[in-house]
């Protein structure tokens, strides 16, 4: 097995907003705001490669929304879902399986793209399984007005009309041991309904890749939970549960949207379980 990074592009978000009700004189300690309050972010994606398959677990905004939409995100930096696989050597059309944590536009939207005269969408990895879950499709299909922005028809539809779809096993408990993918996945139901939460078993070593449930270090402390969440005291709940796990098994932690911290592991101390070391993906898959 190997995996990479891949960087499908660097955005930014309010503050606030990210952090919900943790005031800024505690959360700009970790994340910085720029004069519009607006916070640096990142959608680093992960690519397995596992024998004839492979695996790229979610692919960024995309890029065929309008001027006007990106222009909410701050877009910055030149980096992009294509070209970031073309650095390691992959084409879209080598992606095998897609895996997609959850459904809001942010970790979805590379899916699908405009088709060659922009008449209609396609799906961007025309050879590959896109994998969900029932219970977070219909949730994401069937949107309820606080999460209906996030959830974009065009990203989200053309998957299932292109006959690509599939959906993983939904496990009694909170945990799904060997999923289709290889990978265990943990369900976590805070931040949207059935968020799934991959853990790779790689070199002796547990990746997990936090997707929403852990957005960035600074979003260790348990009350630091985003004002996007649709349960903030079940995201409480459930990332602590996951943080203890974490730190007593020394699982490397694979953050998705911290613009400056790519890995890392964390420990128990008097205050809760707290940042241990910080890792570059390179340190760590090679």
């Amino acid at each position: 097995m190997k995996l990479y990074p891949i960087n499908a592009g660097n955005f930014k978000l309010d503050g606030g907003a990210m952090f919900g009700v943790v005031p800024k004189s505690l959360w700009q300690r970790t994340n910085p705001a720029d004069a519009n309050n607006m916070i640096d972010l990142t959608a680093r994606c992960l690519l397995i490669e596992d024998g004839k398959r492979l695996i790229l677990i979610d692919n960024g905004m995309g890029d065929k929304q309008s001027a006007k939409f990106f222009g909410y995100y701050h877009p910055w930096g030149n980096h992009n879902l294509k070209d970031s696989l073309n650095y390691h050597g992959f084409h879209p059309d080598d992606i095998t399986d897609v895996f997609l944590t959850h459904l809001h536009f942010d970790h979805c939207g590379g899916s699908i793209q405009w088709n060659a005269d922009k008449t209609g969408y396609e799906t961007t990895f025309k050879n590959a399984h896109y994998w969900s879950n029932k219970h977070h499709w219909q949730w994401a299909t069937q949107p309820n007005r606080r999460e209906k922005a996030s959830f974009l028809k065009e990203n989200i539809l053309p998957i299932e009309e292109s006959g690509q779809l599939k959906f993983t096993t939904l496990p009694e408990t909170d945990l799904l041991k060997n999923s289709e993918l290889g990978f265990d996945i943990f369900f976590a139901n805070g931040h949207t309904d059935k968020q799934m939460i991959p853990m790779i078993n790689y070199k002796g070593r547990t990746i997990c890749f936090m997707a929403d449930l852990l957005p960035t270090v600074g979003h260790l402390p348990l009350p630091y939970v985003m004002g996007y969440d649709t349960r903030p005291l079940l995201t409480l709940d459930e990332k602590e549960k996951f943080l203890n796990i974490a730190a007593n098994n020394n699982y490397y932690l694979f953050l998705e949207h911290d613009a400056h911290n790519e890995i890392i592991t964390v420990k128990h101390t008097e205050k809760g379980v707290r940042l241990d070391r910080t890792f570059t993906t390179k340190e760590i898959f090679n």
